[in-house]
């Protein structure tokens, strides 16, 4: 089993309405993630398509590809190519001599639809499940860099070099850290069998078609982020508590599911904090420990932070007192990045610091909070302007995220123009 002690206890909260589902992921009692998804509009990322290539572009070196949704999908030429790097030729080739129009291929959505932009997808095809991704042809096993024991690393690379076939590929997931050889095959023969599924889908489906859905919302989460010996699962609908312990008997059959329905009077959001949680949360302006503030603004293009002593004065030093605000505020924004699923370029405007260690430990501080994200984020540092730089992928769009409405007057920018004879 998976050793649990120092982790912090965990819950997920499930609030089910008509059409949207939304969940609230609790650490000690702190939100730390949020997500939602309207029934009818379930997120595409992790699906199989048998699409079709409708043209393909040699400048661009990509291909659009017909997966039957409103906008054709965007296939780049790195995403043709073998996932191996070291299997790829040593000059790239071009797109055209890869794909050609009317090409029946299966692709992988990778990246959400969004804006007039149609979906990202591959042909490096992966599965996730509860203790690795399985990959049919990429040839290698890798671990996870959050496995940081040497012994264990090298004991499940063991572990994966043995069950895996010709051509087939692993990558073993942090929370396979200390599972016993069995419960690691048992998932790699499940995935397998997923894959043959969606193969022979495949043979006799006409383009475009859907071969393969990902798991739902809960689903996700549970495969992904939840541990049945410690974690609780609370849900206010009996029909999706149904569902959650059928899927827990299918992951760990032998383990406790601690799964409950939700019988209180108030809203289950309510019951358990959520709501005030995410009013706080997703504010403009977040107020920290001790009076210090920060103002949260997204453009099209990046995310910036800006970081504000306003009420705080808690160091001996203008120096000290700076620091420790930044520290707060670097401990905030890694919390507040996983939950509002902040994507893309991200610039910080801390307040400036003098010593270069300070600012070594504030970085330290903001990647300590980090690796607790399953997104991969990169800090890249600070620029000559003192501000500090990082990125985040972000797959999946918001279907139905919790996000004030924009006043149709000023945009949500809070200025109207005034125009004078």
């Amino acid at each position: 089993m998976n050793e649990t002690r120092g982790e912090a206890m965990k819950q997920m909260i499930v609030h089910c309405t008509q059409h949207i589902t939304r969940m609230a992921l609790l650490e000690n009692g702190r939100l730390v993630e949020y997500a939602a998804e309207r029934d009818q509009q379930q997120g595409l990322v992790g699906s199989y398509y048998k699409g079709r290539v409708i043209n393909v572009l040699p400048g661009m070196q990509a291909a659009f590809v017909d997966i039957g949704q409103k906008k054709n999908a965007f296939l780049y030429v790195d995403d043709v190519l073998h996932p191996h790097l070291d299997r790829q030729p040593d000059v790239k080739p071009s797109i055209e001599t890869l794909l050609q129009p009317g090409q029946d291929i299966v692709v992988q959505v990778r990246k959400e639809p969004s804006g007039g932009k149609g979906a990202r997808v591959t042909t490096h095809y992966t599965l996730p499940g509860r203790w690795m991704v399985y990959m049919p042809f990429a040839d290698y096993v890798g671990v996870s860099k959050k496995i940081s024991r040497d012994a264990e690393r090298s004991r499940l690379k063991g572990i994966g070099e043995r069950l895996r076939m010709k051509e087939e590929g692993v990558i073993m997931r942090t929370v396979s850290q200390d599972e016993p050889h069995e419960a690691v095959e048992g998932d790699l023969s499940f995935l397998r069998a997923q894959w043959d599924n969606i193969t022979r889908r495949a043979q006799t489906a006409e383009a475009p078609a859907l071969l393969h859905r990902d798991l739902s919302i809960v689903q996700r989460f549970i495969r992904d982020a939840f541990n049945p010996q410690r974690d609780q699962l609370i849900i206010d609908s009996p029909a999706a508590v149904k569902e959650a312990k059928a899927f827990l008997d299918d992951m760990a059959p032998d383990g406790y599911k601690p799964v409950s329905l939700h019988n209180g009077t108030e809203s289950i959001f309510t019951a358990y904090g959520v709501q005030e949680q995410l009013h706080k949360s997703f504010s403009r302006k977040i107020t920290l420990e001790g009076g210090a503030t920060m103002i949260w603004d997204e453009t099209e293009a990046l995310t910036v932070i800006d970081v504000n002593t306003a009420q705080y004065i808690g160091g001996a030093s203008l120096e000290e007192t700076v620091t420790n605000t930044n520290l707060l505020a670097a401990e905030e924004i890694g919390r507040l990045i996983r939950l509002r699923d902040t994507g893309g370029i991200i610039i910080v405007d801390f307040i400036d610091m003098e010593e270069d260690i300070h600012r070594k430990m504030v970085t330290e501080r903001l990647e300590k909070v980090i690796c607790k994200d399953r997104t991969k984020t990169h800090v890249l540092g600070w620029t000559r302007l003192g501000l500090l730089e990082m990125t985040r992928k972000k797959a999946r769009h918001d279907s139905a995220s919790f996000a004030p409405i924009l006043c149709q007057c000023c945009g949500g920018t809070g200025k109207v123009g005034e125009w004078m004879d």
